[in-house]
Formats: C-alpha cells, structure tokens, sequence
C-alpha cells in the first residue's frame, strides 16, 4: 500500500497544501485537494527530455512523446484522446531538454478514468507498439519540425541560439525537437529500448490536484500503477555544468527571407531552483517584460529604432539558464544601431539597479504569473511535479512566490552586472535576403522572447 504524510499549509503558500506518497514499486504521487470547481487534473512527469539523448539518436525523447498516444494494451489508436474528451475532459502533452509530460484535466468524477489511461500506458504500451505506428510518428514530428522550424521566420532561432550557447557535445547543445537526419535514423528498438529505460514507475512522478478524495484516489492509483514494475537501467544525463560565464561573444549571422532585421542574444545564467535565477528573472522583467520595460521604452517608444523588444528566462535546472534577448528592427534600420542601444542600457542597468517602481512592478508581474499557474489545477499539478522532478520537493512549488518577492534590489543589480555582458552571450543576426517580403505587420511575427518556453516544450498534437 502506498505510504504518504499529510502536509499542513505553510507560510507563503497562500493556504495550498500538497501530501507526498510514494508506492512500492518507485512511483512518487503528490496530492492537492481543492474543491472551488469540480474538476481534477492528472500530471504524470517522466524524468527523460533531450539532455538524455545521446549523439546520433537527438528527438527520440519528442518521438516517444507522440508514441505514447498511439495505443497500448486496453486501448486501441487514438482511443486515450477518444476516451478523454468523449468524458468531457483535455489532454496533451511536451517534451523539453529536462523532462517528458503528459496531463489531463477532467471532470472530477472521471478521474478513475484518466488514472487508468495513464497506467495502461505506462504498464503495457509496447504490447502496441509496432513499424506501423512508429512510420506514423516520425513523419508526423518530421512535418512538426517543418512547420514550427524550418519554413517559418525565424524559426531556426532557437535551436541556433542554443547551439552558440551550449558547446558542442553538452547535453543541451542539441534542442527536442531533434535533426531529421537522427529522426530518419531512429529505429524500432530504439523506441522500445528507450521506453523499457525511462518510462517506469520509478522515474516518474504523477500529481493529481482539485476536487478528489485523497484516500479514494491514493486507493486507485495503487490498483492501476501499484503492480507495474521499476527499471534501474536508467543512466543519469550527462554533467550540464559549465563557467558562470561564456567568456566571449559568440556570434552567427543568418540570410533568410524574414520580414524584418533582427537581433537575438543568449545570455549565461543561473540555474534554476536558485536565489540568483530568481533575481535574474527579476533583471530580465525590468528590462525587457513587457511594453513598460527598459528595453522596450528606448528602442520602440523613443528610438523607434525597433517593433517588437523582449527579454525572457529559459529556466534550467540542469545547465545555465539562458536569458532570452529578442528585438525586430523597424524599416532600414541597421542592427548595430539597435546592439549599441541595447549595451548601453544594460550597462546603465548594472552600474543603477533597478528603481524602487520597476522592483515592485517586475515583483508584481512575476506574482502574478506564478499565481495564474498555482491558481488552476492543471497549472499546481505540473509545478507540484516540475519541484518534485528537478529539485526533489513538490512543496517549493507553493512557496515560488514569497521566494520572489524576498529578492532585493542589490541582488538584482548584482546578477545584471555579472552576467548581463557582451563576454556572455551568444548572438543571431538575421539579415533579410533581397527579394523578401519586407512589408510584414511586425504583429505577425513571434516574440521569441515571449515565446521561449513554448519552444522549449514540443506540443504532442
């Protein structure tokens, strides 16, 4: 029988409460009872993402990922989205570097439903897993990496960026979504060797938040989970450990037909689960979060040199994080004008520091942000199992924003002027090829900056 503890709400978590229990065969369980809607959300996090993967073999974590909805023992084809939504209920799931995940949030009394889907899953998916369904999935993930990657604009940037920022032959130098080459490559028995290696019990951790009885529910997850069996042929990830700082700028220069010039820039940063990353996030939010930001007010309000100026954190746990620096340029103007600009605020930022009003703004919008995703049952369920996966205690998702809102101002000047510099970024700039399209609405367009996560996490359908 599964084995938990009852936790009582802590200082700085707003009244939200989550139980650990943990079956005999590995599988960890987080609980979190909330009863203002009656719905529940199921959060299965597996410990495998990119970083896992090995030369040769990159997107097999993506693969697998649209794998898993193709059937398994009890339930034929498409039949895990069938039975979800015909009950009312939503699914998906991502791939990223660090992990793989897959949720449902359903009516709650068709929780037992969703608990026994992922079960059957994870106890018997390579009874249905064949060359056929295997076909089927590399060509869909190849189309994937088409559309999202290589015939939009700028579409590359991202896993560009991430190969300047990340030396060849570390874990992350590579992103999820993998190469067509290694995708063309994958084999039959690689997908059910990297199934028998990852998708166990043991490395993985399931939460189920909202309106559930806690007994009940422990009652069928040890009926539906509790006789699948562990794996301990799991090998960690390869060290993602690297200087605090790259040392130089890295810089690559891309002719594409994009609507418009524009400059993008990694910058090192610290990992995630840290004091340090959450006063970086703070930095990053005063200069680039939003139309009120720093970066923002120079280069589109007062310059007019720019159309779009971002700044976002890429949170890692397992490597340097990255700052997320994204800026379009308006009409003719030339990308140094705009790098120029940019030096000399972030230069101005670390010798100030950020202003009484700009620390209480930034802390207010990061507030708000953690509070939107503790605040719905699907959003508390990925964070209970991302603190549980990555950092070994689901109850850090509860307290993630009194921890923001202890950061100082001298904590954030701090971290701007150690890592906010041209000697620690890697720089893309795309230049247009003659005969684009230059009269694109720059609205059109993707915020890499705001959009980095969503590019961090492959959507399986």
């Amino acid at each position: 029988m599964p084995m938990g503890h009852t936790a009582t709400a802590q200082a700085g978590t707003g009244g939200l409460t989550a139980t650990e229990h943990r079956l005999a065969n590995g599988l960890r369980v987080v609980l979190s009872e909330d009863h203002l809607t009656p719905v529940a959300a199921v959060c299965l996090w597996y410990d495998v993402g990119s970083r896992h993967e090995v030369k040769g073999r990159t997107g097999l974590a993506h693969l697998f990922e649209h794998l898993m909805f193709q059937g398994s023992a009890q339930v034929k084809g498409n039949g895990h989205f069938e039975l979800v939504q015909g009950a009312g209920g939503s699914l998906n799931g991502t791939t990223s570097f660090e992990r793989t995940n897959y949720f449902e949030t359903m009516p709650a009394h068709q929780l037992e439903l969703a608990l026994w889907l992922e079960a059957d899953r994870m106890g018997s998916l390579l009874t249905a897993l064949d060359e056929e369904s295997m076909e089927n999935q590399r060509d869909v993930v190849k189309n994937e990496r088409r559309q999202r990657y290589d015939n939009v604009p700028y579409g590359t940037a991202f896993e560009k960026l991430t190969a300047l920022a990340y030396p060849e032959g570390h874990p992350y130098h590579h992103t999820p979504i993998g190469s067509m080459a290694d995708l063309d490559a994958a084999t039959l028995e690689d997908a059910r060797a990297f199934f028998r290696t990852y998708y166990a019990p043991n490395n993985a951790v399931l939460s189920v938040v909202g309106d559930i009885d806690p007994e009940q529910t422990l009652a069928w997850i040890e009926k539906y989970f509790g006789s699948i069996p562990g794996h301990d042929g799991k090998h960690p990830p390869r060290d993602g450990s690297l200087p605090e700082t790259i040392g130089e700028q890295l810089r690559e220069v891309v002719e594409e037909e994009v609507p418009a010039r524009a400059l993008m820039a990694a910058y090192r940063l610290p990992h995630d689960g840290t004091r340090e990353c959450d006063a970086a996030d703070l930095a990053l939010t005063v200069l680039g979060g939003g139309e009120s930001s720093r970066l923002y007010n120079r280069l589109v309000r007062r310059d007019r040199t720019a159309v779009a100026a971002g700044f976002g954190l890429l949170r890692l746990a397992g490597a340097p994080s990255l700052g997320w620096l994204d800026v379009k340029t308006s009409g003719d103007v030339e990308v140094p004008v705009i790098e120029t600009a940019i030096d000399e605020e972030l230069a101005r930022f670390a010798e100030e520091g950020p202003t009484a009003e700009e620390m209480e703004r930034a802390q207010a919008q990061l507030e708000r942000e953690w509070l939107d995703r503790l605040g719905t049952v699907a959003g508390r369920a990925d964070e209970l199992c991302r603190y549980a996966v990555l950092f070994g205690d689901p109850q850090l998702a509860l307290t993630a924003v009194q921890r923001v809102l202890e950061v100082t101002a001298e904590e954030v000047q701090e971290v701007a002027k150690a890592r906010l510099r041209p000697d620690n970024r890697a720089v893309l700039v795309y230049e247009p090829v003659a005969d684009a399209d230059t009269t694109e609405d720059a609205d059109t367009t993707e915020d890499t900056a705001a959009a980095v996560t969503n590019e961090n996490e492959e959507a399986a359908k």
